[in-house]
């Protein structure tokens, strides 16, 4: 019995062993990650101090779900706090204590947009920069615009940090925890379909759709968040789980009034209605049309 308890105890201590030998190496790649320096040139995109495209910025600022993290008057917030993934903060943006619009300049502005990169040249944890690149020049300088005309808040944040279960699933590639990462930077800047009604105009919209409804826009749930946390819908035409069975009626009610087809009301707090509600009828007529030349795809294919 003695031996068997002794082996025991040997096991035990190598399983231990491996477990905080594997928890040592994660914390250093995903320190060593995000503590990276990246030096990107960006041509500027000047601002404008003219109420369109202010008005403009705004517009882009609400479908482009910024307000939803950086709250209605951009003073900040905190978007995440869990001990065990991460505390995470969406920054005060405006010239107020706390804020960093008085020390941004605009190439500042547009690094972090457009890249995912802070001043510094650290990474922005959690920036969908991945959904912004594609922005058009006159997109980037009317949310400039409006970012720096919106009056200060004070708004002190906490630091972000990021917990243990957090770095695993980074590690794994189940949580992109940096968009930094998943920009080419060197890439060519996408060309910019011209606004209107249009599958293609769509396209370009639908980048800010991605982060949560997946690549291929067929939903499933979002890696990283917690078991009570209901997955976001398929958005292609597939006929059992997604818009196949949808009118483009049934899509702008849920759009524009967070109804489903079915009655039941969609929840903001994982469907941003209230944001979608505010876009144009060309906007969500483009977003329709890009949606239904998607290839079917089962539920959950992200």
């Amino acid at each position: 019995m003695r031996r068997v308890l002794k082996w025991a105890g040997f096991i035990l201590a190598g399983v231990l062993g491996i477990v905080i030998i594997a928890i040592a190496v994660v914390y250093l790649i995903s320190s060593s990650r995000m503590n990276k320096t990246y030096a990107i040139n960006v041509d500027p995109v000047e601002p404008v101090a003219d109420s369109a495209v202010i008005a403009r910025g705004r517009h882009v600022a609400v479908i482009r779900g910024c307000v939803d993290c950086h709250g209605d008057g951009l003073e900040g917030k905190v978007f995440i706090d869990s001990p065990v993934i991460a505390k995470l903060t969406a920054s005060n943006l405006t010239a107020g204590a706390g804020g960093v619009a008085e020390k941004y300049t605009n190439a500042d502005w547009v690094r972090a947009i457009r890249h995912g990169v802070k001043p510094d040249g650290r990474p922005v944890l959690f920036m969908p920069s991945h959904e912004y690149y594609v922005l058009s020049d006159e997109d980037v300088g009317a949310l400039i615009s409006y970012i720096e005309s919106v009056p200060p808040t004070d708004n002190v944040l906490p630091g972000n940090s990021v917990g243990p279960l957090g770095r695993i699933l980074y590690v794994t590639g189940q949580l992109p925890l940096l968009p930094v990462e998943l920009i080419d930077h060197d890439a060519e800047r996408p060309a910019v379909p011209e606004e209107g009604p249009t599958a293609e105009y769509g396209a370009y919209l639908a980048t800010g759709c991605s982060g949560c409804h997946g690549m291929t826009f067929s939903g499933g749930k979002i890696p990283g968040t917690p078991p009570d946390f209901i997955p976001p819908p398929n958005l292609t035409p597939d006929v059992e789980t997604g818009l196949g069975a949808w009118t483009e009626e049934d899509f702008y009610l849920a759009l524009k009034e967070g109804i489903r087809p079915d009655g039941r009301s969609l929840d903001v707090q994982y469907m941003p209605w209230n944001l979608t509600a505010q876009m144009t009828d060309d906007e969500l007529k483009a977003l329709w049309e890009y949606f239904q030349t998607l290839p079917p795809k089962p539920y959950g294919n992200r």
